[in-house]
């Protein structure tokens, strides 16, 4: 499922600033709060896109 792979690549980018977000590093925290607001939008998509396959199955 493609909406997925983007779920990961998004959860894998944020790593780095998060590490810089926890040594103190501000606008590091603002990029990760900003990363999960997609990473948040993106589940949603999965979430909504797996609801679908649901539906055509039953």
């Amino acid at each position: 499922m493609q909406e997925y792979e983007k779920l990961k690549t998004l959860v894998a980018e944020i790593e780095v600033d998060i590490n810089k977000a926890m040594g103190g590093n501000k606008a590091a925290g603002t990029r990760v709060r900003k990363q999960m607001q997609d990473i948040k939008q993106a589940a949603q998509v999965v979430r909504n896109k797996v609801l679908e396959i649901r539906a055509v199955e039953e």
